[in-house]
């Protein structure tokens, strides 16, 4: 397969580069080999490259992420049997030579195409789970400061997962939250000081999402699953245990535009006794702008309504371009000031605190 030209393409191929920066500061050396190979050899003589390299939006990681698209596609199949070639070069068999790699996407692209193309429609949902120790941190500052109960609403939820986690075991220094014998374990690197001591009673819990994972369905679960890089058995294993924990109980994730859900769950002047905060991870470059707009403007409008006793937060972990890495923002009305408490990498595995 040889390379096309365009600023379009080129706009691409930058994007699976950028990717295999990423994934390999994430530690996922194998999904780093897969972008680069799939950035610097897909070409038009496939649908599927045709698509690809044509890609009508912003690939990039802080748009619609074409190449984890297109990786989680390529392990679904891989974990469904479906491509055994290419299984025989995944995780946990040794790293392969990129030219072998390339030789066995090559085939799997020709024999798969059509099951491939689906996973091209949709954002990767990855629902990382280890976010949660990072979104307990904020959690953690709107308890101490509201001394209330805290009402959750997630936006771009997935499955709902990072809502249940009180319901893990999440140490963040030498202070301690959630479930002691749960069996997710969340501890990351930590820098700086510690969040405040506080008791995090969630009061209630909903999400919304514009494709939200049933955890009931197993092909749904499956397809949640792809997204994790094969090489890191860690997070599979989490994910895993995440998705037992939430079968007890699963979490109520809505279908839906962010910014329409928001605008009907979230009302002004109500809320009395409890603090209502919204929270998001790693997903609000995936809404519109249009949608992004009406989000802020509706948490002004409530917030502008808030009190002491029916406070509301604003609690975003989200990449920074400016930053060029996650931070953890936070802010509370009455007041609404504006407050950086973290640094933090995309999958919860390092944090900064700053507060």
């Amino acid at each position: 397969m040889g390379a096309g030209g365009g600023d379009r393409e080129s706009e691409v191929r930058a994007a699976f580069a950028r990717q295999a920066e990423w994934c390999a500061k994430l530690g996922s050396p194998f999904t780093s080999l897969l972008c680069r190979m799939l950035g610097e050899r897909l070409d038009r003589s496939t649908g599927l490259g045709r698509h690809v390299l044509d890609w009508p939006g912003k690939p990039d990681a802080l748009h619609d992420s074409v190449p984890l698209r297109l990786c989680g596609g390529l392990h679904g199949l891989v974990r469904a049997g479906r491509l055994p070639g290419l299984a025989a070069l995944y995780p946990p068999n040794p790293m392969p030579e990129p030219d072998r790699l390339w030789a066995a996407l090559t085939e799997a692209i020709e024999d798969a195409e059509s099951e491939l193309l689906p996973w091209l429609d949709l954002p990767p949902q990855t629902n990382e789970v280890a976010r949660s120790a990072v979104l307990i941190a904020g959690l953690a500052v709107v308890a101490a400061e509201t001394r209330h109960p805290l009402e959750l609403f997630e936006l771009g939820a997935s499955a709902g997962l990072n809502l249940l986690l009180d319901r893990y075991d999440v140490r963040l220094g030498r202070a301690r939250y959630g479930d002691p014998a749960s069996s997710v374990k969340l501890s990351p690197e930590w820098e700086g000081g510690e969040p405040p001591e506080a008791n995090i009673v969630i009061s209630g819990r909903r999400g919304a999402d514009i494709s939200p994972i049933d955890l009931r369905n197993p092909a749904a679960r499956d397809r949640l699953l792809a997204y994790v890089w094969p090489d890191q058995p860690e997070r599979l294993a989490r994910l895993e245990a995440a998705l037992a924990i939430a079968a007890a109980e699963p979490p109520p994730v809505a279908s839906g535009d962010a910014a329409s859900w928001l605008e009907t769950a979230l009302g002004g002047g109500e809320g009395a006794g409890r603090a209502r905060v919204v929270l998001h991870s790693i997903a609000f470059q995936y809404f519109p702008t249009e949608t992004q707009d009406r989000i802020a403007r509706h948490l002004e409008a409530v917030g502008s309504a808030a009190t002491a006793d029916a406070p509301v937060a604003w609690l975003r972990y989200e990449m920074e371009e400016l930053a060029g890495t996650p931070t953890l923002r936070l802010r509370v009305w009455p007041g609404g000031e504006d407050r950086l408490l973290a640094h933090a990498d995309a999958h919860g595995r390092k944090v900064s605190w700053l507060c």
